[in-house]
């Protein structure tokens, strides 16, 4: 463990030598006090709150990331070349505690960085209203849907198995069934009908049910977005809201605890957000939300399929903060394994580029695998046994975004942070430093000349 903790130190040591990393702290220090006073996002405190957030925790997770892929690099291959590693591997050091000396060294410059620099975010986000003299009703908005972290009751998908199997038995006796493939049609007819069941017409009602609703806070809130079949004038509709005992929300009936029923005007294609009163949940948790098309509109109205869902407080958004600079650590992660796994087969700057390509893959992986995806049929087997599979290791940084989260003021659970580190470090981390192991113990040093 001494040889380890040796070798840890004097990676660090390397590391603060290097200019770039240098210049990556010194940008950090200017760059997010910059962007904590001159972010502006929609003119509103919350927009600049969003804005500061998702720029500054993203410059953070890609400076950092470049900067352990360099350095995870450098630390190994830099000992080749000057062949500094002579007096290492001479020492009672075994190969796999030298290389987990490097990893531990660019996991503590990088814990001490990001802890730095995640707390200079925190700090600016959290004084910012104080900065920009919010006022009440600003300092209200940002408490609800800002400075918090909430759960979503999103609308379950309703079952239009039958509905769509008995159009395509239609289609098919009148011969009008496109040319296309059957599972194509069905996904296709199964997507039109659920957006039907998403859609009101004038004086039309759409009714949704939640069980087992306990809210933390006196306030929930429906977040929506209204799609119109046609237009108004000034781009706004009305829409009557309810919410409560769904014996009310149904059939009218008095119920034994308050209500919310309320007819608001907003503009289409935008989100929006209502806060509705917790108490109107009934005692058993069985909560019913409705929307009426009132006569005053003059069109349909739909609500796409990401455009509704019932949020409450579930956590605060320190906590939620916490567990967000996590995320970053776990891509940290990840990146030192695998720079210095490049590290201990090919030179530097293949194996900066190499790290450089697969980081770039792995932040636009839902992209990547949903392209390749829809060229499966083409690629047959070839992708399904090779491709595929080397595209699925890779660990899906786009789909664990901290600013995804923290942006829409989104509960960011222990439950998707314990799947984040089981996949991303436990496992595929796990790999990639064993295989570094395996051929660093195989690698040949250096050669004797006779």
């Amino acid at each position: 463990m001494r040889g380890i903790w040796a070798v840890a130190k004097n990676t660090i040591k390397q590391a603060l030598r290097m200019k770039i990393a240098v210049v990556f702290i010194i940008l950090l220090f200017v760059l997010l006090p910059v962007l904590g006073i001159t972010t502006t996002g929609d003119d509103t405190l919350k927009g600049r709150l969003q804005t500061f957030i998702s720029y500054g925790l993203s410059l953070t997770s890609l400076l950092l990331c470049l900067l352990t892929i360099f350095v995870s690099v450098y630390t190994v291959t830099s000992d080749i070349k000057y062949r500094q590693i002579y007096t290492v591997i001479t020492k009672p050091i075994r190969r796999f505690q030298l290389l987990l000396g490097k990893l531990l060294g660019v996991m503590i410059l990088d814990i001490v960085l990001l802890v730095l620099f995640s707390a200079l975010i925190y700090t600016f986000a959290v004084y910012m209203p104080k900065i920009f003299k919010a006022t009440d009703e600003e300092l209200v908005q940002v408490n609800n849907e800002f400075y918090t972290a909430r759960a979503a009751l999103n609308i379950p998908e309703v079952d239009v198995t039958g509905e769509v199997k008995e159009r395509y038995e239609k289609l098919e006796r009148l011969k009008r069934l496109p040319d296309l493939p059957r599972e194509e049609i069905i996904a296709e007819l199964t997507k039109q009908a659920q957006l039907e069941k998403r859609a009101a017409d004038v004086g039309g009602v759409l009714i949704w049910e939640f069980d087992n609703v306990k809210p933390l806070t006196e306030s929930m809130f429906i977040k929506f977005k209204y799609d119109v079949a046609v237009n108004p004038p000034d781009m706004q509709v009305y829409g009557r809201w309810y919410a409560g005992d769904p014996q009310y929300v149904k059939y009218g009936q008095q119920p034994p605890t308050p209500f919310y029923d309320n007819i608001l005007k907003h503009s289409i294609q935008t989100f929006h957000e209502i806060e509705f009163p917790a108490d109107v949940v009934p005692e058993n948790g069985h909560l019913a939300i409705a929307f009426m098309n009132v006569s005053l509109n003059r069109t349909s109205i739909t609500f796409p399929p990401d455009g509704l869902a019932i949020l409450y407080k579930a956590d605060t958004f320190t906590a939620n903060f916490i567990r967000a600079v996590f995320l970053i650590l776990f891509r940290l992660v990840f990146l030192a394994c695998l720079g210095v796994l490049a590290s201990t087969f090919v030179s530097m700057p293949v194996a900066i580029l190499l790290c450089l390509v697969l980081f770039s893959t792995a932040t636009i992986s839902g992209f990547v695998i949903e392209s390749f995806d829809s060229l499966s049929a083409n690629m047959s087997m070839f992708y399904s046994y090779t491709i595929k599979w080397i595209i699925r290791l890779l660990p899906q940084f786009d789909k664990f975004n901290p600013t995804k989260f923290l942006v829409q003021a989104r509960l960011l659970s222990w439950s998707v942070l314990a799947q984040c580190v089981v996949f991303m470090v436990f496992i595929k981390s796990s790999i990639l430093l064993l295989l570094a192991f395996f051929i660093f113990s195989y690698r040949e040093i250096a050669k004797i000349i006779v």
